[in-house]
Parts: structure tokens; C-alpha cells; sequence
């Protein structure tokens, strides 16, 4: 496997009335995600980037951690610091943003 952990943070845009991730701060995650890999020096390890529909839109923005498969929703810039030390440092998840399977 290439990466340790990759990153994928929806940055789709829909019409209006639908929520979307894209207009909800989906690529102001993708940078601060990035940010937090560099600042760590793992950017041979890890990788964060932007991708289309993950279809959580009701939850968006949305993402999701492989190799694991772990979807988070709702997730704010605040959150981005707790899920990179927890998880992607730590492979612990942010329990109280992930979303059920359902």
C-alpha cells in the first residue's frame, strides 16, 4: 500500500437547495488537512486530497480515512486537529463524528 492513511474530503458542489460539501468548507478541510500532514513531515506516508460525492450530503461535509474506511460528517475546521492526532497519528477514531453504516 502506498499510503499509510489517505484522506478523501468531499469538495462536491450541488444546486441549490441541497446541501453539498464543496460550499460547506470541503476544500478549506482538504487544505488544513494537508497542512497538518506537512507540518508532521509525513507527506510520503499520508495523503490528503479532495474528491467528488461521498454521498453523505446530509452530513457534510463529509470524509473518509482509508485503509480503515471510516466516514466522518459534520466535520468543521475545529474538528480537524482532534481527528489528525487521534486517528490518523494515533488510529483512533473520532467517535462522536462518525457516521453509521446506515
Amino acid at each position: 500500500m502506498k499510503y499509510k492513511k489517505h484522506i478523501f474530503i468531499c469538495t462536491n458542489d450541488k444546486p441549490a437547495p441541497k446541501k453539498c460539501c464543496g460550499s460547506d468548507r470541503g476544500m478549506e478541510l482538504v487544505d488544513l488537512f494537508k497542512e497538518k500532514i506537512k507540518e508532521n513531515g509525513l507527506n510520503r506516508v499520508m495523503r490528503a486530497q479532495k474528491t467528488g460525492c461521498l454521498d453523505v450530503c446530509a452530513f457534510g461535509p463529509g470524509m473518509v480515512v482509508y485503509p480503515e474506511g471510516v466516514f466522518y460528517g459534520n466535520v468543521t475546521p475545529e474538528d480537524v486537529d482532534e481527528i489528525f492526532q487521534s486517528h490518523i497519528l494515533n488510529d483512533k477514531p473520532v467517535e462522536r463524528l462518525i457516521l453509521p453504516e446506515e
